[in-house]
């Protein structure tokens, strides 16, 4: 029988980015696909005690598993859902009849032209954009163009009829051509302005009219400026590169990342140039494996393990091997074909391949912190320590600095159900040499056990420290000085390789020194703890050191001076819209390379 679907223990791995779920029922039969600015928030709202609807609480209590798929942005969100919605008919979505085809934007062939939604034959004189994915992507387009440009969106008959300004006109939606408010020529600017917006060149007329936002401001004309800035900020928000469509071919996208933890291989099925779906794989590997060597052993077993499975022409991968001719040569053999296989891709090819690489990595993120994975390595860690019973608490300090500047002590804790975040803790370290990680070690272990004197906290079962026997050392001294009881400690150094999985573990003291095997639970569970604190240590610091600068964020960026800044603020008309954009979309910025816009994203969305 299987265990009830643990909604806790879902979310609290769950990605706060935009993305689409799938939530399946205990025969894995698909019951619901949506949409999700904020994955997490959304999904929390399911799992509430009480205020749901009776149709979602039904649909609530069939849910065994749920699984997500990460993009880029809300649009990417959309359009796989309607994609995804279409393909496999959850029972649970609203499914719609009118089908016929996908809709276009129409223009009108007219003085003052008409922007429309169109389907069927292209009969009437005038201009077709699209296809567009679906009714609501194409209306979600129409209302921003609405709003930047202001060119109609009224009917004929309504229009040719007017005598004042209606509604649209006073809200600012129209420039009211119905009654001459505005000039043939002025209105004309905007239809092609909203034609090259239509057209894919969002770049070339964002850069226009920045260069005319920036004359206003010379001519001290603020208001038009302001207009201006407005519209250029309109155009990189909905400027968001459409992954989920716009491509072409039939093509795998499969990556592979593997952890100290475990590995995941994300494949996306891309069909016709579609996104269709995408599916997690968690192959058993050790800690010493190669992300390549564990990409091929996937592609062989998926491909040439059975034949019926679909081929395509292509399998765009993250990662290169010597054997991947000598692969496509074996599915050539064995199918009649084989697929060109792909590391470097631009464009949209390269928009899937970075989709895949996020989505194994979320994937891994969250079955590493699964309860039952975590208690089976809870196990596996008493067992190497030859302990009577798992421990129940679990504590791991580690140190982080920039050349000594603030650093910063964290404490994370975790037990057999996951991380403990409520009891993390971050020490602020002060009155030590710079750069002396075993004094910062002493002052942050004092202080975590001197509370644990006084009556505060939780005694841990086994402390972790991070480093080698200068650590150890370090930890053992506090722990004598404060006299703390029946505490097993831990320590962990990187092996002569400094490569995961040849860590070298002291229990207690220097002497007892000891190894693990790299496909070990127990060693996984460390590699885990250890990771979370060194993560948990470099954002408290980072957010020390940006507070001590008293700077802003970007100025808190690496190669980001005050002429990068003030293009960057630029183009995408404020701090804000800058904010809303992903890494691809920063990149298109004058002089940001793909790695410096890595570096602003991270810096813009750290936590």
């Amino acid at each position: 029988m299987s265990l009830p679907f643990d909604a806790s223990a879902f979310l609290a791995t769950c990605s706060g980015r935009p993305g689409v779920y799938r939530m399946l029922d205990a025969d894995g039969k698909l019951l619901y696909v949506g949409k999700a600015k904020n994955l997490k928030k959304r999904l929390s709202s399911y799992f509430r005690k009480n205020g749901l609807a009776p149709k979602t609480a039904a649909l609530v209590g069939r849910i065994a598993q749920v699984e997500t798929t990460i993009t880029a942005n809300e649009t990417e969100a959309l359009l796989l859902e309607q994609t995804l919605i279409k393909e496999w008919r959850p029972p649970y979505n609203i499914l719609l009849r009118d089908d016929k085809s996908y809709p276009y934007v129409y223009l009108s062939d007219s003085d003052f032209p008409r922007l429309s939604i169109h389907r069927g034959a292209k009969k009437a004189k005038g201009r077709y954009f699209g296809p567009y994915p679906s009714a609501g992507a194409i209306r979600e387009s129409l209302a921003l163009l609405q709003k930047g440009f202001l060119v109609r969106q009224c009917e004929d008959s309504y229009f040719k009829n007017r005598t004042r300004p209606c509604l649209q006109y006073q809200i600012k939606r129209c420039k009211g051509p119905c009654v001459g408010l505005v000039t043939p020529e002025e209105y004309a600017e905007d239809v092609r302005h909203s034609i090259m917006f239509l057209e894919g060149r969002s770049n070339a007329l964002a850069e226009e009219l920045s260069a005319e936002m920036e004359q206003a401001a010379m001519r001290l004309d603020f208001e038009r400026a302001a207009q201006l800035r407005d519209q250029v900020a309109l155009l990189r928000r909905v400027q968001d590169q459409q992954s989920m469509e716009g491509g072409s071919g039939d093509v795998d996208v499969v990556a592979a990342i593997v952890t100290p933890g475990g590995a995941c291989v994300h494949l996306i099925s891309v069909r016709g140039g579609r996104v269709l779906g995408s599916k997690n794989f968690f192959p058993q590997v050790g800690i010493e494996e190669e992300t390549n060597e564990v990409l091929l052993a996937f592609l062989a077993q998926y491909y040439l393990g059975s034949q019926e499975r679909d081929l395509p022409s292509e399998l765009i991968v993250n990662t290169v091997h010597e054997d991947f001719a000598t692969l496509a040569a074996a599915i050539s053999e064995l199918r009649g074909r084989a697929p060109a296989i792909s590391h470097r891709v631009r464009g949209t090819r390269s928009r899937w391949q970075q989709l895949a690489v996020t989505n194994a990595e979320q994937a891994l993120g969250a079955r590493l912190a699964n309860r039952q994975h975590l208690a089976a390595r809870f196990d596996a860690l008493a067992e190497a320590l030859d302990l009577d019973e798992p421990p129940a608490r679990l504590e791991c300090f580690d140190i982080s600095h920039s050349s000594g500047e603030a650093t910063v002590a964290s404490c994370v804790v975790f037990g057999p159900e996951g991380p403990l975040k409520s009891d993390y803790r971050r020490y602020n370290i002060e009155g030590v040499t710079a750069g002396d990680d075993y004094a910062a070690m002493h002052q942050a272990l004092t202080r975590r056990f001197s509370k644990l004197k006084e009556g505060e906290g939780k005694l841990p079962d086994i402390l972790l420290v991070d480093g080698g026997k200068g650590q150890l050392a370090m930890a053992q001294d506090v722990l004598q000085e404060l006299a703390v009881p029946d505490l097993i400690l831990l320590g962990v150094a990187k092996g002569v390789t400094r490569k995961p999985g040849f860590e070298t573990l002291y229990l207690n003291d220097a002497a007892h020194e000891f190894t693990l095997p790299a496909d070990s639970p127990a060693l996984h569970l460390i590699q885990q703890v250890r990771d979370e604190a060194h993560r948990f240590a470099i954002t408290g610091h980072r957010a020390r050191r940006g507070k001590a600068r008293r700077t802003s964020t970007l100025e808190d960026v690496a190669g980001v001076g005050p002429k990068r800044r003030r293009e960057l603020l630029k183009h995408f008309g404020g701090l804000q819209e800058l904010a809303r954009a992903s890494v691809d979309e920063i990149a298109k910025a004058p002089g940001i390379s793909k790695k410096l816009a890595e570096s602003i994203y991270a810096a813009l969305h750290s936590e």
